[in-house]
């Protein structure tokens, strides 16, 4: 009799145990619904990059990476075959020396118009000054021969001399007349037009200035030479562009997944040659609503790998509305409805042994 109250009452105490375990967990939270909306996990991703050449093709002459292979920022990876780039700088380079030669010898002929128009100038500056000696030595000359003209012609008419002596002065005076005429008009010439200030440092003579206007002009001849030169240093930046493109580099530090071409293939313009998987990696999780008003965009989160249990910290760069797939349906337990989720991307820091492929998780608020 002993031995059945004593099962009875385990029997009881059993019970007892089950209805308090299963009421503890309904209304602490440690069902598995619960702890599903407590932790997210996602598969750690890396960031993965397309390489091609940037508007270049050719022949592929080198390639410098294998699969699986780790690069640095700025390591060659494969090289297109630059002869005719080559041979087009060369080409380049040769007219640009030949332009500026041509630019050097058209500045000399500027520079030798202009002081040879210097020199005109001042050589028709002492030769109007000679000429204007000139005038006033005919001047003077035909004053004297005009006194002595008029003197005759006194004694002509007191019958002191003859005739003919009366008329040889007139003719000395009207060669001293022809004279003065002479050298004036062999100064206007000298003058070019110019009115005679005379002060001779002071004229501005049309020839010179014509000259000078003359050195103007093939100036501007050099400088049309100088925007030609200009084109062609372009030209040969472009071509030095296209030389640099020819040689693939590494953009940033990665992992070489795929080679998508061989060596003497021929390449075509932004045709994908490499797939490279970079150092930037990342993980999804979905959020319910209710939790998604605790983070925002540009957040610091911990993550956990699975594996390891190994911590980084990470940056949440991505709050947007999940596909419906991952929306939480018909769990009313513990008074949930529908509920819509959020999609919740979490780039890494780097960190000693975490790879993509990993599990990791992180704990919400």
């Amino acid at each position: 009799m002993d031995k059945k109250i004593r099962a009875k009452k385990f029997g009881i105490i059993f019970a007892v145990v089950i209805v308090v375990a299963g009421l503890l967990l309904m209304y602490t939270g440690n069902d598995a619904l619960v702890l599903a909306t407590e932790k997210k996990e996602g598969i750690l991703t890396a960031e993965q990059i397309k390489l091609s050449f940037e508007n270049v093709s050719g022949r592929l002459v080198k390639e410098s990476v294998k699969e699986a292979q780790q690069v640095k920022k700025g390591d060659v990876l494969m090289v297109l075959d630059s002869t005719d780039v080559d041979l087009s700088i060369a080409k380049l380079e040769a007219q640009i020396n030949q332009m500026k030669a041509q630019i050097k010898s058209a500045g000399g002929g500027v520079n030798i118009a202009r002081s040879q128009a210097d020199t005109d100038e001042q050589q028709s500056f002492r030769q109007i000054d000679q000429q204007r000696a000139a005038v006033e030595a005919a001047q003077a000359n035909y004053n004297n021969v005009n006194l002595d003209y008029e003197r005759k012609q006194q004694l002509y008419e007191a019958g002191a001399i003859s005739r003919s002596a009366l008329d040889a002065a007139q003719t000395s005076l009207q060669v001293s007349a022809a004279n003065v005429d002479q050298q004036k008009q062999l100064l206007s010439k000298l003058l070019g037009g110019t009115v005679d200030t005379g002060d001779t440092d002071s004229l501005d003579l049309p020839t010179i200035a014509l000259q000078r206007q003359s050195a103007a002009n093939k100036m501007n001849d050099v400088e049309a030479l100088n925007q030609q030169l200009r084109a062609l240093e372009v030209q040969l930046k472009e071509l030095k562009v296209k030389k640099e493109r020819l040689t693939l580099r590494a953009p940033e530090d990665g992992k070489i997944i795929k080679i998508l071409a061989k060596e003497g293939e021929m390449i075509a313009p932004n045709t994908p040659v490499l797939l490279m998987e970079s150092s930037r990696y990342y993980f999804d999780i979905y959020v319910s609503e209710e939790n998604i008003e605790k983070y925002k965009e540009g957040d610091e989160i911990e993550a956990v790998s699975v594996a390891g249990h190994k911590k980084a910290r990470g940056t949440i760069r991505l709050l947007t509305q999940a596909p419906g797939f991952a929306d939480l349906r018909m769990t009313r337990e513990k008074g949930q409805a529908d509920l819509t989720s959020f999609q919740m991307r979490i780039y890494l820091d780097p960190a000693d042994g975490i790879i993509p492929g990993m599990t990791m998780g992180v704990k919400l608020k």
